[in-house]
């Protein structure tokens, strides 16, 4: 290991002294560009820039449109985080529009007399749904930056939803996922499916009611959708399935600006997630832990071994110690402290695997179950770059696919259950699996513990927007992509890449096929490592990179069905 006492001395000072932006100097793109994941939604950001919008004025574009062409992954109905970046003001923000838990909700809301969990309380139906932040951001973003009117930019969303868009095979795959939930509830029948049916290839989802809520939404802002006629139908619908939200959780939401979550990772600056979400936090602890070793010189294997072992330690810390900063105390300064990594790293050995059994256990271990979900294609991400250099990283959900599978009659909107992110019982495994400590227990008006982590990372030569679904595997998955970043390749082999994850618990490795050579895994299993191949591929990453002497490219993952576009804006 490097033990460098003046290097940290020097970095403690920078950092405690650091502006979180971007030091781009004067440059600007030659072109814009936009990924997301799905080819409208990417054409609807492409559309506003080419209007006169900026990066912005396209997010708000693309958040619309994938609410209206991935129910199944985000919506209005659900929340996110847009990390942004303002070039002519070189700031660097995080809009947290993330859920909140209504006013009645409690640390044992889903539990019955006895203290144990009841199943799919957190999952299915409305007692799952939490106050969505969407339009909240949507609304924040037009009114401090964008530059064409909310009406405008949701014109593209409006017409999709009016229109109509055609079912494809990842639609049907997740409509089959989530069928008998769907069938449950009428108006999401009527929807998302056909003759209460999975519906066939090409055939048109049309939402009437979604378009009417965009353009009262375009007329009105934050009022059109948190007070008046939807907020109405939002909350009888929810009580009507004995759910407890009431008129004055919407009216009283509020999105948050927060400072991201920055480290120094080589020569990278690296600009993540805050909480409410773990994914800066997990960041920085992984890759100040690899940045402790000469990483780069060791052997593929040992590289995998130390990055599984980094990342249970990350993740162990994540149950423990994150939740909303905003409720309780999170020591971010410590946990992305990069003297905290190398004294994580000390209990590393670089040939033998360290059962998570063995690191100080965080509660009675009630919760070492195996995720339910292994996919993670639901959840979705877009990233944007204008030819002002403005850019957007933006990670949005409603968790599950279709969420809670609950659609408000009259308003078109599906509700999320991200409630299953909060600790319904502590040291109970989540729906990915996840456990997690009181930190993240439910309380009214707190924002649920989140993995979604939209990055930016800046480096000498330029500059990487990334971020992907994926449950619980979205930090490795970004860790992974930031990696490829480092040796100077194309965004597609960062989209691409295979990958492989842990979490600390369950004590497994889960990895795509393609991840580990036949030899690596005797070798891992040999140090130690339980490995699961996961039954198909996972993720769904949305890549931009302006390199300023290349140029700008962009990568949409092969996983699936989004798009990716550079092109010149007139």
């Amino acid at each position: 290991m490097k033990r460098n006492t003046l290097f940290f001395i020097l970095f403690i000072w920078t950092y405690s002294h650091a502006i979180y932006a971007i030091p781009t100097e004067t440059k600007i793109p030659a072109q814009a560009a936009v990924a997301s994941a799905h080819p409208l939604a990417t054409q609807a950001g492409k559309q506003i820039l080419l209007q006169g919008g900026n990066a912005f004025d396209a997010a708000i574009a693309v958040t619309a449109a994938l609410a209206v062409v991935e129910p199944y992954s985000s919506g209005l109905g659900g929340g996110g985080f847009w990390l942004l970046h303002e070039q002519k003001k070189n700031k660097t923000i995080i809009i947290d529009g993330r859920e909140t838990a209504p006013a009645l909700a409690h640390r044992d809301l889903y539990l019955d007399q006895n203290g144990a969990y009841i199943a799919k309380s957190s999952v299915d139906g409305a007692l799952a749904a939490g106050i969505p932040g969407t339009v909240a951001a949507m609304v924040h973003l037009s009114e401090k930056y964008g530059i064409l009117s909310l009406k405008t930019v949701l014109q593209p969303a409006i017409k999709l939803a009016e229109q109509g868009f055609p079912v494809t095979q990842h639609y049907q795959k997740m409509a089959q996922f989530r069928l008998s939930v769907l069938q449950s509830f009428p108006a999401s029948a009527e929807i998302f499916l056909h003759n209460n049916k999975v519906p066939k290839a090409e055939h048109l989802i049309i939402q009437k009611k979604l378009a009417q809520t965009l353009r009262l939404i375009s007329e009105k802002g934050h009022a059109g959708f948190y007070e008046g006629q939807i907020a109405e139908n939002l909350v009888s619908a929810i009580q009507a399935e004995k759910g407890i939200w009431q008129l004055d959780d919407l009216k009283h939401y509020r999105v948050k600006e927060r400072e991201p979550v920055q480290f120094q990772y080589h020569d990278m600056q690296v600009f993540s997630a805050p909480p409410p979400s773990s994914g800066g936090i997990a960041l920085a602890t992984i890759l100040q832990i690899l940045q402790t070793y000469d990483f780069e010189l060791l052997d593929e294997t040992t590289q995998s071994h130390l990055m599984i072992e980094a990342m249970r330690r990350a993740y162990r810390d994540r149950a423990e110690y994150l939740g909303d900063s905003d409720f309780v105390k999170v020591p971010v300064t410590r946990l992305t402290h990069p003297w905290y990594a190398e004294g994580l790293a000390a209990g590393i050995h670089l040939e033998k695997a360290l059962p998570s059994d063995n690191l100080h256990e965080i509660i009675p271990a009630v919760g070492k179950s195996v995720s339910t979900r292994t996919e993670g294609q639901d959840t979705t991400h877009f990233s944007i770059l204008d030819t002002q250099g403005n850019m957007v990283s933006s990670t949005m959900s409603i968790n599950y696919p279709f969420g809670s599978g609950l659609t408000a009659a009259g308003t078109g909107v599906l509700l999320n259950d991200e409630m299953d992110d909060f600790s319904a019982l502590p040291g109970t495994a989540n729906i990915y699996g996840l456990v997690g400590a009181e930190a993240n227990a439910v309380a009214a008006g707190k924002r649920p513990l989140s993995s979604m982590s939209p990055t930016i990372v800046k480096t000498p030569q330029g500059i990487a927007l990334l971020g992907t679904p994926g449950g619980s595997r979205i930090i490795t998955m970004v860790l992974l992509g930031i990696l490829e970043f480092e040796k100077n390749s194309d965004p597609s082999q960062w989209v691409k890449r295979a990958r492989f994850h842990h979490q600390y618990l369950p004590d497994k490795v889960f990895f795509e096929k393609k991840a580990f050579s036949k030899d690596m895994i005797t070798r891992l299993k040999k140090m130690g490592h339980q490995l699961q191949e996961t039954d198909s591929d996972y993720g769904n990453m949305q890549a931009i990179s302006w390199d300023y002497k290349q140029g700008v490219s962009a990568a949409s993952d092969p996983r699936v069905e989004g798009q990716a576009i550079v092109f010149d804006i007139p």
